[in-house]
């Protein structure tokens, strides 16, 4: 990060009575907590929630638009579940990005901020486990899936605030039968209590050597993750959230027993037990970004837009039974959306990038839900009516979690503003 110091970094407006304040100050005491479904790649807006049927044939596809439990509302006919729950989300049809390139974009649509290679500024996930000691929680953020561009720098990550508010990542398929996750394993001939000792030791032989010496950067890091390791290896409430075989048949048969259905279903496990932001990738095939379709764009969809369906549902029917959805934010979003016109690829048509105009949803966390927020032109190329930034989406999480989303942080003297742009949606409050 450029020879960036983490002990230079010095929280100026985030301290946790700081949090609490400004949650009081938007009227809400609860605690809230973030599951991100990211469809990598960009999704077609076009052929999911902002349908121009009206529109010539080499823009419109081959979807139509179908009611929801909400008048005036239409989604895809291919979005059949989530058209009965319209209500527990809204919906952003004027969204736009700065870039249409995947890494800038992913980087992007995490932080809000433009992709820096020298001072990065920190996703939310990070910013959020900052306010909490990573060892007062086994997890204090989750990525299912390694999301990162081979160019560019992994989207949603600690950027200037360092490495030790990187998520945890999870790689395994949690469809898998044979899905574990390696942190929580100890060596064979190390029981529990044996661990611990070794914890305690470790404790000791730390604070001896703080007492007499001033620890470099290197080694604070090394201690915060030796720390959260142990925490991982030990803990029976980890092991027991990522244990997905003590989900009833029927609730994993509800997600869909596919990567992504499966991923939710994890997440929600994992909120419940105690993990704050958790992103899930929304579909992996060939490459990380599966919804990036330049060609046979409706073969692919005919595969994701039912798994999309299904599990996006039931994790908001899911959270709502259970009394989570007024704390837990649901987003689900691409990086940017897909050109109006369809290609003539050799393969099948197909859509491009395309960052002037896209939609995202939002549900929960205190969110207003079933409203539409902007409006794209007749063919769904630009924002018509209230366009909304990434900076502003960005902005507009943090309102939700209760942070100042232009607070400063100073790193190597120099303030840093943890989104220098970005006005909340507030319609959406």
């Amino acid at each position: 990060m450029g020879g960036l110091s983490l002990g230079a970094i010095t929280p100026l407006a985030l301290s946790l009575p700081g949090v609490l304040a400004n949650e009081a100050k938007v009227g809400r005491k609860k605690q809230i907590n973030v599951i991100f479904l990211f469809l990598q790649g960009g999704a077609s807006h076009l052929d999911m929630y902002d349908m121009k049927p009206n529109a010539p044939d080499d823009m419109r596809g081959k979807y139509s638009p179908a009611p929801t439990n909400l008048t005036g509302l239409h989604l895809s006919d291919q979005l059949p579940k989530l058209s009965t729950c319209a209500d527990k989300f809204s919906l952003i049809r004027s969204m736009h990005s700065y870039t249409s390139m995947h890494g800038e974009g992913d980087v992007h649509i995490m932080c809000g901020s433009p992709l820096d290679k020298n001072l990065q500024a920190p996703g939310i996930g990070a910013v959020l486990s900052m306010q909490q000691k990573l060892e007062s929680r086994f997890l204090p953020f989750v990525h299912m899936g390694n999301m990162k561009h081979p160019s560019y720098s992994a989207p949603g990550y600690g950027g200037f605030l360092g490495p030790r508010y990187n998520p945890c990542v999870i790689g395994q398929d949690p469809n898998s039968p044979n899905f574990a996750v390696k942190e929580f394993d100890s060596p064979p001939d190390v029981d529990l209590n044996r661990l611990a000792g070794r914890k305690a030791l470790l404790r000791s032989l730390d604070r001896y050597q703080a007492d007499r010496e001033s620890l470099p950067e290197s080694a604070k890091e090394r201690g915060t993750f030796t720390e959260h390791a142990f925490n991982l290896a030990t803990s029976q409430q980890a092991k027991k959230a990522f244990d997905l075989s003590q989900e009833p048949a029927r609730v994993r048969d509800t997600y869909g027993r596919n990567r992504v259905g499966q991923g939710m279903l994890l997440a929600r496990r994992l909120i419940e037990a105690g993990v704050r932001f958790v992103t899930i990738q929304g579909y992996v095939d060939t490459g990380i970004y599966a919804w990036d379709h330049h060609w046979g764009i409706f073969g692919h969809l005919d595969k994701q837009l039912p798994i999309y369906d299904q599990c996006y549902s039931a994790l908001l029917n899911d959270l709502d039974a259970r009394g989570l959805l007024e704390t837990t934010l649901v987003i689900t979003a691409g990086e940017f959306g897909r050109t109006p016109k369809l290609n003539k690829d050799k393969q099948g048509p197909g859509r491009d990038h395309w960052s002037n105009c896209f939609s995202l949803t939002m549900g929960g966390g205190g969110v207003k839900t079933g409203q539409v927020i902007g409006a794209s032109d007749r063919f769904g190329a630009v924002p018509k009516e209230r366009p909304v930034s990434v900076a502003d989406f960005v902005a507009t999480v943090y309102h939700a979690l209760g942070l100042d989303p232009h607070a400063e942080f100073v790193a190597q003297g120099r303030p840093m503003k943890m989104l220098p742009k970005g006005n909340v949606v507030h319609e959406l409050f």
